[in-house]
Formats: structure tokens, sequence, C-alpha cells
């Protein structure tokens, strides 16, 4: 992707705010102006650019740096808060009315992921060494204690000081979970919130946009958000421990001190307090915090030093923070400026190898070829669709699965993992961790560019999208981008782990999590779920260009697009399927409504041809169609009861029905059975669990299923069509 189409975002985002923050004179006006362009800044918190966030932490670390005791006022608020509020955890790995793990004993162990070089820091790592330890010594007192944070006990002076938790370290003040829980305690639930509010609350605001910059999917935003609060929560803690202070009436005699006494100081009116003496000095001194002892220390060391620190001066925070709030922004504007304007890019090079090697591909697994052979099956017809030509135990249960478009490759995700399948080879390929917090699963997965060098994009239910590439290719697997895909998601219906046992009750279940199309035409993401709108993402750009509002008080369960028509076709979880129209504005997008389903709508798809129709089924097992144009369904159809997933073929006229009870029907578009997949007793006979997804090839008549007894299989028509 290139990065010069977000040059002048970050060019505005350093200028603005550098040109304010810098200056060493404060006044009412100038805080003012300040706290408008933190405001305006704040906006940028769900770009899709993670340089453009990026810079934005660094924007605001200044502002921190200028208003420090402020913010350090915030930090004991926010850490207060978190201590004496209890979050329940929505990621309860137990099934309802049972306090055990789903995960039997009986169930595989999970096997060693493999390592990912570019985002060591991420979520995996974060966990292990973020002890939450630290936090705790803070709050005990010299006898052991608990010290109660609050503002009164915060030093107000506004200087500056370099003895900051250093980011660097590998043991933070504030944990990833403590940050994360800080972030889910507090009242912010969207950005629009932060429009209109009073002067007061700016800190407090800044506060929580840095809060949700430190979760951000991307890991090196994440570290930069997560240096910026532990070194104003390190500050703040320090300020806010109490001190041993000497009463001088101790050192006295226990009589009334009189106006002769040695052990006491007069002091004079105007006049200065006298210098401690050297026999009360080391008892005034503040104790050494266990951040300033090093890890590992020798047997009669002495400890760290207790002289003043260097960040008494103005400069020393600032210049601390500029040291480490770094993002290479200006290097790579260098070096992409520097390049010769008459020279040929070597991806658009006729003669280049890069060309060639591109054009291959492209001639090999251009559309037109899968279509043609899409269609040769198609007038054929598939007749039967049961013949099992892979199967293989997964690590985890599955939760999503994809086909690659063009090669023999399958991606299956479980509740924070993929795993890439050769179902030719029928050997495992690769398994590594997406990164999402733990309380969160992955719902929904697309191949970008699946004719040339394909990428990997996972959504997951908190609202965060993840692009991969070098997977299932024996490297690394490495994050391209992430970005926050829908910043509004439900708290009250998000990351909880889907309940085939509760299924038709879907009220119970907690929601859809994210549901994503993509549109390979246009590079457009299509994305909602548990959210009012449905987001369109430019990948191209890396910005969001349209919300549409849904107009239903209930989640959206599916998305369809289809880009000749610029129709989005949506199920939702009322059972209502809604038709929009992205090239109206927002108040007249929505079309058409179908309210025939009576209850959660498991799939709707909107067929790709000009007069293609809309196939949506519910749980229920009623699959209707309906015409574009038309304000009832043109036809209906019933399937098996107790739907846990569905998919439809785009070209040979099938889709599939998954069921809780063991259970795979195939049908035509006709309404005539093809196939049942089911449970067979004996020693030869099939088995497989409770459906939990399932998928079709985009071009071939092959079908993925995936059980919750970790079993992965894949069924074909008859050989002679294969």
């Amino acid at each position: 992707m290139q990065r010069c189409r977000y040059g002048n975002r970050c060019a505005v985002l350093q200028s603005s705010l550098w040109a304010r923050l810098l200056s060493a004179e404060r006044t009412d006006h100038s805080t003012t102006i300040d706290h408008n362009v933190a405001m305006m800044l704040a906006q940028l918190l769900n770009d899709g650019s993670p340089v453009v966030r990026k810079e934005l932490v660094v924007a605001l670390s200044h502002l921190v740096v200028q208003y420090e005791s402020n913010f350090c006022t915030v930090a004991l608020q926010f850490i207060e808060e978190e201590r004496n509020y209890v979050v329940p955890s929505p990621a309860s790995n137990t099934e309802p009315g049972n306090h055990t793990p789903v995960r039997d004993r009986d169930s595989p162990a999970i096997p060693r992921l493999r390592s990912v070089n570019s985002y060591t820091n991420i979520r995996a790592a974060t966990t292990a060494r973020n002890l939450n330890k630290s936090l705790q010594n803070l709050n005990l007192n010299e006898e052991g204690g608990p010290v109660a944070f609050s503002p009164g006990n915060l030093s107000t002076s506004s200087s500056a000081s370099s003895t900051l938790g250093s980011p660097d370290n590998d043991e933070y003040i504030l944990s990833f979970e403590t940050i994360d829980k800080m972030r889910r305690v507090s009242s912010y639930s969207s950005l629009n919130s932060l429009i209109g509010v009073s002067f007061n609350s700016v800190y407090t605001q800044i506060w929580r946009v840095l809060l949700h910059l430190a979760a951000d999917p991307f890991p090196e935003v994440s570290d930069l958000a997560m240096k910026v609060l532990n070194s104003i929560a390190y500050k703040a803690t320090m300020n806010a421990r109490p001190q041993r202070i000497l009463d001088s009436g101790s050192l006295t005699q226990s009589a009334p001190a009189s106006p002769t006494s040695k052990g006491t100081h007069i002091h004079q009116a105007g006049g200065s307090p006298p210098m401690p003496s050297p026999s009360s000095s080391s008892l005034t001194n503040e104790a050494p915090h266990s951040h300033q002892f090093p890890r590992t220390r020798k047997m009669f060391d002495k400890g760290p030093d207790q002289t003043a620190d260097d960040g008494d001066e103005p400069g020393g925070h600032r210049n601390f923070i500029s040291a480490t709030m770094q993002t290479g922004l200006c290097d790579w504007s260098a070096k992409y400026f520097a390049q010769p304007v008459m020279k040929i890019p070597e991806e658009h090079d006729v003669e280049s190898q890069v060309r060639k090697e591109r054009e291959w591909r492209f001639l090999q697994r251009t559309p037109s070829a899968s279509g043609r052979q899409s269609q040769h099956i198609t007038q054929r017809g598939v007749t039967r669709l049961d013949d099992q030509i892979f199967i293989n135990r997964n690590p985890g249960v599955p939760s999503v699965v994809k086909f690659h478009p063009f090669n023999p490759c399958i991606a299956v995700a479980d509740k924070d993992s993929i795993c890439f399948w050769d179902w030719e080879k029928s050997e495992r390929l690769d398994y590594f961790y997406n990164g999402n917090p733990r309380y969160t699963r992955i719902t929904a997965m697309e191949y970008l560019n699946g004719h040339d060098c394909s990428l990997l994009l996972t959504a997951t239910d908190d609202g965060a999208l993840r692009i991969w590439k070098n997977f299932a290719d024996q490297r690394n697997p490495e994050m391209v981008t992430a970005w926050q895909g829908l910043s509004d998601m439900l708290p009250t219906t998000r990351g909880l782990a889907r309940r085939v046992s509760i299924y038709l009750d879907r009220s119970k279940q907690g929601g859809a999590g994210m549901v994503v199309d993509w549109e390979q035409e246009t590079g457009l993401l299509m994305t909602s779920g548990d959210v009012r709108v449905i987001r369109i993402w430019d990948t191209e750009r890396e910005m969001k260009v349209q919300d549409i509002p849904t107009g239903a008080d209930s989640c959206v369960t599916s998305l369809s697009c289809a880009s000749r028509r610029s129709l989005i076709a949506a199920g939702l979880g009322d059972g209502s399927v809604r038709v929009y129209d992205r090239r109206m504005g927002p108040n007249e997008c929505r079309v058409m409504t179908y309210r025939e389903h009576g209850a959660w709508v498991v799939k709707a798809y909107l067929q790709k041809e000009a007069d293609g129709q809309i196939i949506s089924v519910s749980v229920n097992g009623d699959v209707r169609f309906f015409e574009p144009r038309a304000a009832d369904s043109v036809s209906v159809m019933q399937t098996v009861k107790g739907l846990t997933a569905l998919d439809i073929h785009p070209h040979a006229n099938l889709f599939a029905c998954g069921s809780m009870n063991q259970f795979i029907a195939v049908y035509n578009s006709s309404g005539d059975v093809i196939s049942n997949i089911k449970y067979y007793d004996g020693f030869m006979g099939q088995r497989i669990g409770a459906i939990s997804c399932l998928a079709f090839h985009p071009y071939w008549p092959h079908l993925a299923v995936g059980s919750n007894d970790y079993y992965m299989s894949i069924y074909s028509a008859e050989k002679r069509l294969r």
C-alpha cells in the first residue's frame, strides 16, 4: 500500500500542534487554543492509517508534557476507578450454567504458536511481561497499609520530572490488562461524545483517547501510547505516595518547647525555613520506589541514589518524550521524495521481472478463467456433494473458515488464532496468533488481492481489522496494517463466544460480532455488526468514505454487496433484510426493507449478476428469494430448523445448511436436497460434531465444514467434476 496519501494528514498533525504547544508562555488564550487543537486531533483516533495514529500519539504526548499536573490528576482518578470497579470479563470460556471451561481434558493440546517477528510486542508478549505487582507496590505506604489515591495527594508542581517509569523497561506500571480495564470502565463509548465538552474535561477526554490508542490493534501505535500513559502514571503515583516527614518536636525534650529551645526553629516574617540538618536529611528524603531498583542487584549494592534528579528542569520531560517518541515519518518522507521522478516504478515497467511475475499470476488466476471453469460445472450440474476429500483436527474450535480462491489453501480461525491447511496434501502450513485481546474473538475473514500477492484480513468482535501477508508460505506472517474498523461496538453485545446450545435464542448469545464484505473491483471494504451503521472503508487511501445508518435497533448479521449496482444487502438480528444504495444520502440510502423472516437472519446474499436476486435464510430454516425491485419475496422454501451456519455458492446455485444436530444439508436453487451429511454410528460410520462454520469454494464445488469437536472437513462433488 502506498504511503504518500496520508502525508498531508501527518504534516498538518505535526505543524498544528507543535507550533502551539512548544511555546513557553502560558496564557488563558493559548490554553484555550491548545484545548481546541487537542479536541480536533482526537477525531483522528479511528483513522485508518497507523502512521497517522502514531503521529497522533506523538502530538498528544507534547500536550501531556505541557499540562503534566492536570494529566497526573486524571491518571490518579482513573487508577482509583479501575481499582474499585469490578468489570465482569466477557471472555468467560464456560458454558451457561457451568463453571468449567468449554475445552475439556480430552481436547487436543494447543501447539506452540509460531513466533512472529513483526509483532513480538503484541498482546501475547505484553501480557506476559507487564506485571501488575508494580502498581500494587505503589499502593502501599511505609507500614504496608493501603493508600487511597485522590487528587489531594497530588503535588501541584507543574515542573516536569525525568524520573519517569521508563517505557523501555520490560515492566510497566500499567499493564495492558489494567489499561484495557480503564478503557472499558470509563464512560467513553463514541468519538461523538468528544464534541461539545467543556474545557474542564478536556484532559479526561484526551486521557481516554490515549487509553484507546494503547489498545490499538497495530502494535507500534499501542507501544507509543503505553509509554505516554506509564510515564504519567509513574509521575502521578510518585507524587501521591506518602512521604516520611520528621517531626522536629520529637527530637527535643518532651516538655513544651520554649522560645529559646535549641530543638526548634523560629521563622521570622518573610524569612525562609532553615536547611535541614544532616542527621535529619536522611529521614526527610523520599524512600526509593521499586522501579528505581534494577532487576539484578549486587549483594552489597546500596541501591538507587536519592539525589535530586535532573527532571526539575522545565525541559527534562520534554526532552525525554522527544527522545522516545519517534515514528520515522520524516526519514520516510525524505527517502520517498528523494526518488527520481523521471524513472518508471518497477511495478509499472513492462520489462521488469516484478511486472512479468504479476502478469503471469493474473493470467493464471484471472476471474474469467475461473468463471469458465465454474460455468462448466454449473452447466453439467452438481448431483451430489458428500465426497470427503479432507479431514483433520484443528488446534482450536473452528469459528470462521475461508477458501483461498486460487491456491489449495484454507484458512481456519478459532477464537484468537489462524491455522492454514493445504487440503490437497492434507498438511498444516502455518498457525499463528492474530493479536486480538483475550476477551474478543475472530468473527470474519477475507482474502484481499487473491489473484496476486494475497493478503488476509481478519475482523474481531471489538471492531478491529488486521491485514496479514507472508502467511502459509514457511515464513513468519507480517502485519501489514491494522485499524479500528468500527468504533461504536455495543458493550452489551460484544465479545461473547458463540453458544450452539442457545443458538435459537440469539438474544442470549449477545450479538453478531463484526461482519465484513470485500469488493475486489473497487477496493472497498464494507463493515458492520453490533452497531447501527454500515461503514465503508477505502483500503487504497486507508480512509473511511461513508457511514450508512441501518435504521434498526438490532445488529447486522450479514453483509453482501454488488459493485455493478452499488447495492448493499444486510441481514439483521430482528429478522429483517434491508437493501441500501450507497450512491444516495444517509437519509435516503435505504431503498427496501423486507420483514418476512421471523427470527435471526443467518445469511443474506446479493447475487452479483445485473438481475441477481437477494437470498436470505433465518435460523428457522426458511429460505426466501427477493427481487430488489419487488416489495415481497418471489419464492420461499423450507430447510432444516436450528441452523448454526449457512453459505451460498456464488456460481453453482447451491447452498448448504449446518445444524447443531450434527447434520449438513446441501440444496440446489430448486429446493431439492442433493446431499445429506450427518453422524453415522458404527465402526466405519462417518462422525461429525455440531456445526460451527462452513463455507463454499468461490469457484469449485467444495464445501468446508468446521465442527465443535475441533475437526475440519472438506466435501466435494463427484470425482469426474473435480
